[in-house]
């Protein structure tokens, strides 16, 4: 009797997982910066339209708040592209 061969690609034997757990983690935290950078934007605003507020041209709503936004979404950018190879032990 012949036995049957397992007929699989082999892509399926390769299969693993696109991103990993320290991949998901790394995205929160450029969630977290985005969203700080966010918050870091509100407010400045007066009580009243006839009056005109400069608070909001102050240094945290003009420069800091932008800049963590966009490194956030470079860090996002990162953290999906980024290739964790150091689990070697497991596919053996």
């Amino acid at each position: 009797m012949k036995k049957e061969k397992d007929n699989k690609p082999a892509l399926v034997e390769d299969a693993r997982m696109a991103l990993t757990k320290k991949n998901y983690v790394m995205m929160l935290i450029g969630f977290a910066v985005i969203v700080l950078g966010f918050v870091l934007m509100t407010g400045g605003g007066s009580s009243s339209p006839d009056e005109f507020n400069y608070e909001m041209f102050n240094f945290r709503r003009i420069t800091l708040a932008p800049i963590l936004v966009i490194g956030g979404f470079a860090f996002e950018i990162f953290a999906i592209m980024k290739r964790f190879d150091g689990d070697k032990s497991k596919e053996e």
